[in-house]
C-alpha cells in the first residue's frame, strides 16, 4: 500500500495515482482536510512491536498504516474541525490536538517518504534553501531578506535600483506576487518593509530560465524561454505563451543540484534558475511539493512515470 497525502482536487497526485494503477501498485489518497470529522486514527501501543496504526474513512475504507511501506507527502491540507467547536479557544485546541497526534503518527511510520514531511518543511524555507545551495557549489545572486527597510535601501543602491528585484516568500491564487523588478518610484515605499519581511536579489539576467525536476537521482531539465515573452522576469506570468524545451545541463551542475537534495534531505523538488547569456547557471529556489505537468505537457519529460517508479521501487 502506497499512502498520498494530498486531496481529490490535486490533478497532479491523480495523474501519480492512476500511473500507480496502471503498473499495478496499490495506492490511497488520504485528505487531511477529512480528519477528524470524515477520517478516524487510532493507534495502539504495548510491550511489543510492530505498533498498530489504523486509519478509517466514513466510507467504510480500513488502512493498516503499520503495513505501509512507502508515503508520498504531496500538497496536505488544513484539518477541518467540526462545526460543533465554535468556542475559539477549544477550536485551537482541538486542531493542535489534531496536529499532534497525526504528525506524531508520521513520526511513528517506518516507511520511506516523499518527502519526509519535517524536512520538506525545513526545505521550502528560501532562507535555508539558498544558504545550502551555496555550500554545495551552486551560484545564487545577491540577496538581503530584511524587515529593515535602511537596509533594503542600501542593498537597492549598492546593486543597482534598477538591477534589484523583490518578491515574497510565497504566493497563492487568492494573494499573487511575482517577482518585479525594482522601481525608483518605489523607493518611497521602502518604509512598508517594517511591515512584513521582503526578499530583495540581484536581478540575473536570462538567456532562459530553467525548471529542474528532480525526482530521486534524476534530473529533468527544462528550458523556458522566457525572454521571448512579454514579462520577462517572472517566467509564471507567461506560462500559458512561453515556448518550453528539454535542455542538458552541465555535469558539474547537476552533481551539485544532486549534492542540494541530500543536504535538504529530500528526493523530490521542482528547481528554478536561470542560465545567464554568459552561460551561468544561478539558482533561485526549489519548491519541495512544486508543479512538474505543465513542463511534462511541453516537453514530453516522463516526471509523472518517474514518481510512480520511485514510488513502487520503496512498496516492498
Amino acid at each position: 500500500m502506497i499512502l498520498a497525502i494530498s486531496h481529490p482536487a490535486d490533478d497532479h497526485a491523480a495523474a501519480v495515482l492512476q500511473e500507480l494503477d496502471r503498473i499495478g501498485r496499490e495506492a490511497f489518497l488520504f485528505d487531511l482536510a477529512t480528519f477528524p470529522a470524515g477520517a478516524s486514527l487510532s493507534m495502539h501501543y504495548g510491550d511489543s512491536v510492530p505498533v498498530e496504526l489504523t486509519l478509517r474513512s466514513n466510507g467504510g475504507r480500513t488502512i493498516d498504516l503499520a503495513a505501509c511501506r512507502v508515503a508520498w507527502w504531496r500538497r496536505p491540507q488544513p484539518f477541518v474541525i467540526p462545526d460543533g467547536v465554535s468556542d475559539p479557544a477549544e477550536h485551537a485546541f482541538a486542531y493542535n490536538e489534531c496536529h499532534e497526534a497525526i504528525a506524531g503518527l508520521w513520526e511513528a511510520l517506518d516507511i520511506f517518504w516523499i518527502n519526509p514531511p519535517k524536512l520538506d518543511d525545513a526545505a521550502a524555507k528560501k532562507s535555508f534553501q539558498l544558504r545550502v545551495a551555496a555550500e554545495v557549489g551552486l551560484s545564487i545572486p545577491r540577496t538581503l531578506i530584511t524587515s529593515s527597510p535602511a537596509d533594503a535601501l542600501a542593498f537597492a543602491n549598492s546593486v543597482g535600483v534598477e538591477r534589484t528585484v523583490y518578491k515574497a516568500f510565497s504566493a497563492t491564487e487568492q494573494n499573487w506576487r511575482e517577482t518585479r523588478l525594482l522601481r525608483r518610484q518605489e523607493l518611497a515605499l521602502l518604509d512598508q518593509v517594517s511591515l512584513a519581511p521582503v526578499i530583495f536579489q540581484e536581478y540575473v539576467p536570462a538567456d532562459v530560465d530553467l525548471r529542474v525536476t528532480v525526482v530521486g537521482d534524476r534530473l529533468f531539465p527544462a528550458a523556458i524561454h522566457s525572454q521571448e515573452t512579454a514579462y520577462k522576469v517572472d517566467f509564471r506570468m507567461e506560462m500559458g505563451t512561453a515556448r518550453f524545451s528539454p535542455v542538458e545541463l552541465p555535469p558539474d551542475v547537476g552533481a551539485a543540484l544532486l549534492r542540494l537534495m541530500r543536504r535538504l534531505g529530500i528526493v523530490y523538488g521542482a528547481i528554478d534558475m536561470r542560465r545567464t547569456p554568459e552561460g551561468r547557471h544561478v539558482f533561485l529556489e526549489v519548491n519541495p511539493a512544486g508543479q512538474w505537468r505543465f513542463i511534462e505537457e511541453r516537453t514530453g519529460q516522463p516526471i509523472t512515470r518517474a514518481i510512480a517508479e520511485l514510488l513502487a521501487a520503496h512498496d516492498r
